[in-house]
């Protein structure tokens, strides 16, 4: 899944001296949007998985507030690492994750448009033939002001606060009618949503995964 990009000539702060490659792996189209439970998931609204990467050029060691952003030599779905003023920066780490082979196990909190899986090839490896180590996740917030991750705004992972429909599909809350809900918890058992919950949908299973009920209310 990951390709290497071209190590950054420029001075880098805080940059590790680690014998390695590391690329990021941009999970795109975030949103665990699961189904209610009829049979089959094909109201799933599921993530997709970008096959681009770069090297973020910071050793494999990253913080919170580290910034990034597409590569132009690695399009069309390529990220590396910026410095936070400079001109292609994007995102901001908002918070960091462990790496993980499975997608739904990565809960990034609020306000997450975007996920970052950052994997070291070592040696002579061609990161643009799949392969690499995951070393970490970053769960990235957009430096313009355009935040499909916030509560309500319809993209991201589902959390507190988005709305959905009958199907759990997640919808902007704007758009959202008398037959749609909000997310008042993600549960593991229906008996653990809160009072105000009018409709508890049960979820299809999904490995990983750290919910499995999402306990909707009134809008």
């Amino acid at each position: 899944m990951t390709q290497p990009g071209t190590t950054p000539t420029r001075p880098r702060r805080a940059a590790g001296c680690l014998q390695s490659i590391v690329v990021l792996a941009v999970i795109l189209g975030l949103g665990y949007g699961a189904s209610k439970f009829f049979g089959d998931d094909s109201s799933t609204s599921k993530s997709s998985s970008s096959s681009s990467s770069a090297s973020d050029g910071k050793g494999g060691s990253w913080e919170i507030g580290d910034c990034g952003g597409p590569d132009p030599e690695n399009k069309p779905d390529g990220y590396r690492a910026y410095d936070c003023d400079e001109s292609g920066a994007t995102f901001k780490a908002l918070e960091l994750k462990p790496a993980s082979f499975m997608p739904d196990s990565i809960q990034c909190p609020a306000g997450t448009d975007l996920i970052i899986q950052v994997s070291r090839v070592f040696g002579s490896g061609d990161g643009k033939k799949g392969g690499g180590i995951p070393t970490h996740t970053v769960c990235g917030r957009n430096l313009s002001d355009d935040h499909p991750g916030d509560a309500g705004a319809g993209g991201g992972q589902l959390v507190e606060g988005d709305c959905i429909s009958a199907t759990a599909k997640e919808i902007t809350c704007a758009s959202a009618g008398a037959e749609d809900f909000k997310v008042l918890g993600l549960v593991k058992d229906k008996k653990e949503c809160p009072a105000a919950t009018t409709e508890p949908m049960q979820l299809m299973m999904a490995i990983g995964r750290p919910y499995d009920v999402i306990c909707g209310g009134k809008v």
